[in-house]
């Protein structure tokens, strides 16, 4: 091998030879500060409004499931970069970069103008209270009228995000946080209370922070990553990459839609048992939730690793990194849910002070041991398969699986054997557990292998390294 390839392909490599913590705890804090950002707009109008609070978190629920449609391309983005930059194959980037951007963004304004023109007919079908339309209304009209900001700052995030930069995705969640915390105060109690917006105030604050956020992360694009953006590598049209993007994106944006209908289903079963079974879901949900975000960003940084080491056909790089992974993923998470477990009467206290709600409370954080020995199998081992390239039998699996084994039985268990919540968390992770089994045996049978999405023509020409890239812990 020549001294320039050896070179190129050292530099191809910096993104593989990072640790998964390097990568993951900025993913972390980013979905955190991401999860933060609801929170504070509702925190802030609780002593503000109690109507407007229900009106936002009533039109959030509608634009959040109209977000979904961006992770057609976002996931798919993320996919294709990985596995182009770990070929080595930059000559392509700045063409894949602008074909996602392009295409998330004609997407989101597509969806931006049916919320602004459909807004209150929506908000009825959900049932919203006649008190809450007005607000809600106008909530949806501002935020999700301009959405396209969101789906653009999703977009940069997966750009960046696969170039190893996870770091500056944090750093843009917290500018958007600071950004919308001084907005809401300045309009709800601060200089600009006077013109009395009300969530239209704190709507505007949002829309701020991420306008803020796509002029950042634009600037970063340009300045840290050297990609480009032209409508120039549109001709002619690259029809190829799109089609590829489609078809990694397609089957996640599908599992994610089936994934929240299912969540909805399984939330109307739980209403049907009583007061103390929602709220004790709602509990549960929270105190899990930092299991679930410590095993989605080991999840994602390992999805880069993946993605790169496949790029560069390096698969026994990624089959031994994503068993590391998992051994450590399990390990964090299943003692944080016994930690759960044993604090659980002492926890469900500090939400209700009914009893009932913390015997159910320790009931469901037992079963949850279980339940996450599934769930952090799935979100590594199937992140890591779609950054393959393996898209479609993780898709089916889970539609499967969410379906068949966890509505089904959350219902036969819950309301035909009457064993209540209890029942529908065995059949969550019943369902977790099956498909976990599944993906992990797929994984060490190299199901997964040879999907990468570079093709036939570039890979004829890659540069193979001399010596097993080197993996940190």
């Amino acid at each position: 091998m020549s001294e320039t390839a050896k070179i190129e392909n050292r530099n191809n490599n910096e993104v593989i030879n990072k640790s998964v913590l390097s990568l993951a705890w900025p993913i972390f804090f980013q979905a955190l500060l991401g999860m933060a950002l609801g929170y504070i707009d509702t925190a802030m109008l609780s002593n503000y409004s109690e109507t407007a609070v229900g009106a936002i978190g009533n039109a959030s629920t509608v634009i959040g499931f109209l977000t979904l449609a961006f992770t057609v391309i976002t996931s798919a983005t993320g996919i294709m970069v990985s596995q182009y930059l770990g070929a080595g194959k930059k000559e392509e980037m700045n063409r894949i970069y602008t074909v996602a951007l392009v295409f998330n963004l004609v997407l989101s304004v597509v969806i931006s103008l049916i919320v602004f023109i459909f807004s209150t007919p929506m908000l009825r079908i959900i049932n919203v209270p006649e008190e809450m339309i007005s607000d809600a209304d106008m909530y949806m009209k501002i935020v999700g009228g301009t959405i396209f900001t969101q789906a653009l700052i999703n977009a940069f995030s997966q750009i960046f995000n696969s170039n190893g930069k996870t770091f500056f995705g944090m750093i843009i969640a917290f500018g958007m946080n600071c950004v919308n915390i001084i907005g809401n105060y300045m309009m709800l109690y601060g200089p600009l209370e006077i013109l009395g917006l009300g969530a239209s105030g704190v709507a505007i604050s949002t829309i701020i922070s991420r306008i803020l956020a796509v002029i950042a992360a634009t600037i970063y694009f340009y300045v840290v990553i050297k990609g480009s953006f032209s409508l120039r590598y549109l001709v002619p049209f690259p029809a190829k990459i799109l089609k590829e993007l489609l078809k990694l994106g397609v089957p996640t944006a599908g599992e994610n839609i089936s994934y929240n209908l299912s969540q909805l289903v399984i939330t109307a079963i739980v209403n049907t048992l009583g007061i103390v079974a929602i709220n004790t879901k709602i509990y549960g949900n929270m105190l899990s939730m930092l299991n679930y975000m410590i095993a989605f960003a080991a999840a994602m940084a390992t999805q880069i690793l993946v993605g790169h080491s496949v790029g560069a056909n390096n698969y026994d790089f990624a089959y031994k990194r994503v068993l590391k992974t998992l051994r450590f993923g399990l390990i964090v998470s299943i003692s944080f849910a016994v930690i759960n477990w044993l604090a659980s009467s002492f926890t469900f206290k500090l939400f209700s002070s009914d009893p009932e709600v913390t015997k159910l409370g320790a009931t469901i954080m037992f079963i949850a041991i279980f339940l996450e020995f599934g769930r952090v199998t799935n979100i590594i081992i199937i992140n890591s398969m779609k950054a393959a390239g393996d898209v479609k039998f993780p898709t089916i699996l889970a539609i499967f699986s969410m379906w068949g084994i966890s509505v089904v039985f959350a219902y036969i268990l819950g309301i035909v054997c009457d064993m209540g919540l209890a029942g529908v968390w065995i059949a969550m992770a019943a369902d977790e557990i099956l498909r976990g089994i599944v993906v992990f045996i797929r994984w060490l049978n190299g199901g997964w292998r040879g999907k990468r999405v570079i093709s036939e023509t570039l890979q004829n020409s890659e540069v193979q390294s001399e010596q097993p890239l080197q993996e940190q812990e």
